[in-house]
């Protein structure tokens, strides 16, 4: 096995089911290995590369396709590349796995009931519960997620924490012949990639915020 062979880890499931929360753990996992390693969050990206879209279904799998075009890029150059968007629609995750082709799907299973009663910070959930925020995914029949049907590997952050599910994302990683060693090397507190939506402690390191 190469230590320069890239491959992209792609996490998908509803907006505050745990996918950043995974994908900076995996970060520096990767980081402690000496691995090139970059994530592409989802929010982030829309910040950026994706400036000016909105939530349409067009402009949603437009969002995709470029971070898509950008981890294929990445995979390509030897990197370990993390996405965490939200990433709703099958057929365009599965267009991306067609581009990227060492591309490792992981569905973040978790129900909007238990993301609303205990995940939701800022409300959202229940403002799109209650009518008031119309296009919200999941929630709006309107902007429905599409459960992956055969996905590398499901994690349940209903009954797992954080550490649980991935361990099961290094092993499945191991398993692949990308990681040749699941030992977790990282434990504790992880200092911000500044790659994701997580919010920061003022000593720069991840909030936890369950």
């Amino acid at each position: 096995m190469s230590d320069h062979k890239g491959f992209t880890v792609w996490f998908t499931g509803l907006s505050g089911s745990g996918k950043s929360t995974i994908a900076e753990m995996l970060f520096h996992e990767f980081q402690a290995r000496g691995m090139k390693t970059e994530i592409l969050d989802g929010d982030v990206v829309r910040q950026n590369l994706s400036k000016g879209l909105g939530f349409s279904k067009e402009d949603r799998d437009t969002n995709i396709l470029r971070i898509g075009f950008v981890a294929e890029l990445l995979t390509r150059n030897g990197v370990a590349t993390i996405c965490c968007p939200i990433s709703p629609y099958r057929e365009t995750r599965d267009a991306v796995r067609a581009q990227i082709g060492a591309f490792v799907e992981v569905y973040v299973h978790a129900t909007v009931e238990e993301i609303a009663a205990h995940r939701d910070p800022k409300g959202l959930y229940k403002k799109a519960l209650a009518g008031e925020m119309p296009g919200f995914t999941g929630v709006d029949p309107d902007a429905p997620y599409e459960v992956p049907e055969t996905p590398e590997l499901v994690v349940d952050t209903v009954a797992e924490a954080p550490e649980e599910s991935l361990q099961k994302v290094l092993d499945k990683l191991h398993e692949l012949d990308y990681l040749e060693d699941p030992t977790m090397l990282v434990e504790g507190d992880r200092v911000h990639s500044g790659m994701t939506d997580l919010r920061v402690a003022e000593s720069g390191h991840v909030v936890k915020e369950h």
